[in-house]
């Protein structure tokens, strides 16, 4: 069997395979690696070969100090220690970014320009952010935690991409001729929408901030974009190279600040014509709720997840086991389409659990900047403290922990790879979004069991299907009631294909063509004709 893997999942694959050199040339011997039960803490962090320079939120084109000049430290997850102070954006601060934003839509020439123009700005902006690949690898490592070859060969690269996939879209945004039945010339306009706001997670900030500015900006859009707190040093940065590249001032507007404060206003405001979020089911709920009760602006929303995993009986066990680890440990387990239901069918139970917990015990944890390293820590104390309450309900409501469970070091937020086993499916383990380095694993006796078992969610946002049987493959695929679903293959991130969930997982999709009408407007122009030679 050939396990595709296409997208981020075959550049990070290759990045895990690659010889990783840190930037400006410094080498990391293997003699640093610490498997997952040794202690993170021994050796002191490595000093990241980037400045912060950008801590001001981005309004009209300037970097800007807060309305009330409050500032919030954004943290070093390894250490737990201050990287830098951020400007602390809030009502009044999304106010100006609006004003800012409405300006540059209703008098400024970016919806006015031609859309070759606009596609030429936006492939700059690419080719700068590849430019500066290792110093925004290096950046977004260090305030998020995520491995530094994670970052810098699979994730900036695949941010180029999707830029220049949008940017490729931006002159082929057609509308339509259509006929009517009588004498009537009518033609279907796509228009921007207007100006939009987007609140994008922690978990891939660059990626995120790709997935929701590319398509916007391509319709011919103006963005007020909100970054998570945990994590608001990128998005500043790489905003800058967009300036660079030609970008009119007010088009971009980066508002750094907290969900309650800032994200409220954004999604409350009166004067956003569109709203886009990434992040909790929970969050998004609320989101919702503000836009409804403002002006009724449209939302887009990509949530929470409980993916399962379907290991078939005729699975090879060895490559099984590599992908539903990979599906699931994959940036710590902070993904929101994680495979963390692991369904096994019981002829090979027993040996791919055996063989799991192997796996498991062979992850590189460490300092994200080290050579080889697979894991890194958890975003912070609060996201900490959440899976460790998961690990310690799944002892406590009798799932067997087979593997790991306990934090590593005395400092930063790194767990141990964790494996349960046994586990009901009523258990919040099984049930809930834990968003950590967990791995439930589940037996199961044949398809229609197993596809009432994994569509028993409030979720729908992805599942993974491994099997040799192409029926197999079609039936899963058809009957799993979610957004996406990978065969033989996960986290397959490709710009073109569309990414959403089913239920509670969001509404909409992002991603591919179907992203572009997030940030269209439909109009009909009917126009009378008189004694037309034709209809």
């Amino acid at each position: 069997m050939v396990i595709c893997t296409r997208g981020l999942s075959s550049l990070l694959m290759r990045a895990v395979r690659s010889s990783f050199i840190y930037p400006h040339g410094r080498n990391l011997n293997n003699r640093h690696i610490r498997m997952f039960s040794s202690a993170v803490a021994a050796e002191e962090p490595i000093t990241p070969p980037v400045q912060v320079e950008y801590t001001q939120l981005l309004i009209g084109g300037k970097y800007v100090d807060s309305a009330s000049g409050k500032t919030f430290p954004t943290l070093d997850p390894r250490t737990g220690e201050v990287i830098a102070h951020v400007a602390e954006g809030d009502a009044e601060d999304i106010n100006r970014a609006v004003s800012a934003a409405r300006k540059a839509f209703d008098d400024g020439p970016w919806p006015r320009m031609t859309a070759y123009e606009r596609s030429r700005i936006l492939y700059r902006f690419a080719d700068l952010v590849e430019k500066h690949n290792d110093e925004l690898a290096a950046l977004e490592t260090w305030d998020n935690g995520k491995p530094y070859e994670q970052a810098s060969l699979a994730e900036i690269p695949m941010f180029v991409r999707l830029m220049r996939y949008y940017a490729g879209w931006a002159d082929k945004i057609h509308g339509l001729v259509v006929p009517a039945d009588g004498p009537h010339h009518v033609q279907v306009l796509h228009e921007p929408i207007g100006v939009a706001g987007q609140i994008i997670p922690w978990n891939f900030p660059l990626l995120m901030y790709a997935w929701k500015v590319g398509p916007a900006l391509a319709c011919g859009n103006t963005v007020v974009l909100k970054t998570a707190e945990q994590t608001p040093l990128s998005a500043l940065l790489v905003s800058k190279l967009f300036l660079e590249a030609g970008l009119p001032a007010g088009v971009l507007n980066v508002i750094s600040g907290y969900g309650p404060t800032a994200g409220a206003a954004l999604a409350s405001h009166m004067d956003v014509d569109k709203l886009a979020f990434t992040g909790s089911t929970v969050t998004g709920q609320a989101v919702l709720n503000l836009a409804s009760k403002s002006n009724l602006k449209p939302v887009t929303l990509e949530l929470g997840g409980k993916s399962p995993f379907i290991i078939c009986e005729d699975a090879d066990v060895d490559q099984a086991v590599e992908l539903a680890h990979f599906a699931l440990f994959f940036n710590q387990g902070q993904c929101c389409c994680a495979g963390s239901r692991t369904f096994v069918h019981e002829r090979i139970y027993d040996e791919f659990l055996e063989k799991a917990k192997a796996r498991a015990m062979k992850r590189v944890v460490g300092d994200p900047f080290k050579k080889g390293v697979e894991q890194g820590p958890q975003i912070d104390l609060e996201q900490f403290n959440k899976i460790m309450g998961y690990i310690k309900s799944g002892v406590d409501s009798g799932a067997t922990l087979e593997l790991g469970g306990e934090r590593i070091g005395t400092k930063g937020y790194y767990i141990q790879p964790t494996i349960f086993s046994n586990t009901k499916d009523s258990m919040p383990i099984a049930t809930d979004e834990i968003f950590g380095p967990v791995q439930t694993v589940f037996k199961f006796k044949d398809l229609n069991e197993v596809i009432q078992r994994a569509n028993a969610s409030r979720y729908g946002l992805a599942a993974g299907v491994f099997t040799k049987n192409i029926d197999t493959a079609n039936t899963l695929s058809r009957a799993l009631r979610v957004g996406t679903v990978w065969v033989n293959c996960f986290d397959v991130f490709d710009a073109a294909i569309p990414f959403g969930g089913y239920k509670m997982s969001g509404v909409g999709r992002e991603k591919g063509i179907q992203s572009l009408s997030n940030y269209l407007q439909v109009k009909a122009v009917v126009q009378h004709l008189r004694n037309p030679a034709w209809l």
